[in-house]
């Protein structure tokens, strides 16, 4: 596709993401998939183990089919509008693929919140992660938020936008599927075998793109070294990437208690440190999006 065309399409549902943000779930297409998955989980996780990772499998390749299907055909179908009308169609079903003022509003709330006091961090922090936080205290409570936006600064913009750089539409829209599939199921435990393959589907997806941000992230390129060996600490093979780039970055610790401790001899965050974080992620966000509106427009040159 015109890469133009891609270009244009990418910077409007940015400047709707930063304008309005995310529409409610009852008009959200991420939260409609979501659901009309929740039944299907429920029936994978109640298999014995080899049926439940191939039903796993076959239902992940059958939704990045059809919705990877839906996206080609949709930006096949507009190759030959102008662009005027093709650039907003595309951005419009860009949009969901990421989340970035989300992420940016919850993370910014975990700090107000702690200003009310520990209770009321714990309860806001407990709508950005998936840990346990009623054991928190207020240092690992923003080592949580700033972890959390750092991993989701891949998962919820850098990724997307890599994917939509490199393939278009299709692109995000295969790894926004990827994503959620591996989000809702993607678990030890219960669906250790049902959710196997959306969890390394994703990890393969995500491996590149993770590295990218943290190379958004860091200060200095000669702390790669170092940040290396601050995510191999780290379970996930991506995680550890965008997190650890942020403790350097920062030159604070982040843990999660009895799993890792990235930048483990620094100290642990301070109340001013959250909004580094913040404007840290902004920059990085920022050095991404103009990466991938010039990738778009790099495709008129090589065509």
């Amino acid at each position: 596709m015109d890469g133009r065309v891609l270009a244009s399409a990418l910077v409007l549902a940015l400047a709707w993401d930063r304008w309005f943000g995310e529409p409610r779930d009852a008009w959200h297409p991420v939260a409609w998939f979501g659901r009309a998955l929740r039944p299907i989980g429920k029936r994978l996780r109640a298999l014995d183990s080899s049926a439940a990772f191939v039903g796993g499998a076959l239902a992940w390749s059958t939704c990045v089919l059809l919705l990877g299907g839906l996206a080609w055909l949709l930006e096949a179908h507009v190759r030959c509008w102008p662009i005027w009308l093709a650039a907003p169609l595309l951005a419009i079903a860009l949009k969901p693929c990421f989340a970035w003022r989300m992420l940016c509003d919850e993370v910014s709330a975990v700090d107000v919140a702690l200003d009310s006091g520990l209770d009321a961090g714990r309860e806001r922090l407990s709508r950005l992660v998936g840990r346990d936080v009623t054991q928190l205290d207020e240092a690992t409570v923003r080592e949580s938020a700033i972890e959390s936006l750092a991993e989701n600064l891949n998962d919820s913009l850098i990724a997307p936008l890599f994917w939509f750089a490199v393939f278009g539409l299709p692109g995000a829209v295969v790894y926004r599927v990827a994503n959620t599939l591996d989000a809702m199921w993607g678990y030890r435990g219960a669906w250790e075998w049902a959710g196997k393959w959306s969890a390394r589907a994703d990890d393969v997806l995500s491996w590149l793109p993770a590295r990218l941000t943290a190379l958004l992230l860091l200060a200095k390129p000669s702390m790669w070294r170092a940040l290396a060996d601050e995510a191999s600490t780290t379970p996930s093979p991506n995680g550890g990437w965008p997190m650890g780039a942020m403790a350097l970055r920062l030159g604070v610790r982040l843990r999660k208690p009895g799993v890792y401790a990235l930048n483990k001899h620094a100290a642990s965050p301070d109340a001013d440190d959250l909004p580094r974080a913040l404007n840290a992620a902004k920059s990085a966000a920022s050095a991404g999006m103009a990466l991938a509106v010039a990738a778009c427009l790099a495709r008129e040159l090589l065509a």
